[in-house]
């Protein structure tokens, strides 16, 4: 009898657990559809950035209307979003962009993808290569369609193929003063002292990249803030947006608390 019961129990406590193994199954599914529709729903939203010139202009025979016409048909051909218009006026003598920070931050923001009407004086210029490498903001140019980060890459990359011949022949003159007897490297004996900056140093950048995400969201949020909403109402309000907190979830109070006080401490 005793026997009998066991088995009742040890069946039913097995009926339980497949019950809750495909429920959380069944949860999983449901959230990698959802990722995977919020992935394609990113992939049709887009900002765009518009470069003009007053000296070049006329000559590029791509004027301001005329790259607002292009943007027009890839949108409309692949039923997209433009979700912002962005445009710099660039003056021969800059090396930045502000312009298309702006850009990079709003594509960041909202989870969309840095649109431009024509690539190649902008894939020649190393101040949107380096930008664009470091935002980590996907890419796609009207003119040229399969250009993505990856064409990016392939240009930094003749660029770093350029370093590491500097850094060869910086390696070569090395080894030729330390043959005519120059004493060379630094001090090996303070490894403790050494760890602690190195940890020292990696809080610093991942205080850094939070201050730059808070930098992203800082417009937005003084809007919310100034609306006078409270923390839970502002990240209903963000989760609305589709805007995703710095690890990819939804916003809660505390994450917004936490959002505050960075700006604030900016």
């Amino acid at each position: 009898m005793a026997e009998s019961k066991r088995n009742l129990r040890l069946t039913k406590n097995r009926s339980l657990f497949n019950l809750l193994l495909r429920a959380l199954l069944l949860e999983q599914r449901i959230q990698i559809s959802r990722i995977t529709m919020q992935r394609t729903a990113d992939q049709r939203r887009f900002v765009g950035y518009f470069r003009v010139s007053t000296g070049r202009q006329e000559q590029s025979g791509l004027g301001l209307d005329a790259q607002r016409e292009a943007v027009s048909r890839f949108l409309i051909s692949r039923n997209a979003e433009l979700l912002f218009e962005i445009v710099e006026i660039e003056s021969g003598g800059r090396a930045d962009r502000p312009k298309l920070a702006e850009a990079l931050r709003l594509c960041r923001v909202h989870g969309a993808t840095l649109l431009i009407a024509k690539l190649d004086r902008l894939a020649r210029n190393v101040a949107f290569i380096s930008n664009l490498m470091e935002s980590g903001v996907e890419f796609r140019a009207v003119d040229f369609p399969s250009a993505n980060r990856l064409t990016i890459h392939i240009l930094a990359a003749v660029a770093e193929h350029e370093a590491q011949m500097i850094r060869d022949r910086t390696r070569s003159a090395l080894a030729a003063a330390k043959k005519r007897g120059l004493k060379l490297g630094g001090d090996r004996g303070n490894l403790r002292g050494v760890a602690h900056e190195g940890a020292r140093i990696s809080a610093q950048r991942r205080h850094d990249r939070a201050r730059a995400r808070a930098a992203d969201l800082k417009p937005m949020l003084s809007e919310l803030v100034g609306r006078g909403l409270s923390y839970r109402q502002i990240a209903d309000e963000l989760n609305q947006r589709a805007i995703a907190t710095p690890r990819g979830g939804p916003w809660g109070p505390s994450q917004v608390y936490r959002l505050v006080q960075l700006v604030a401490a900016a």
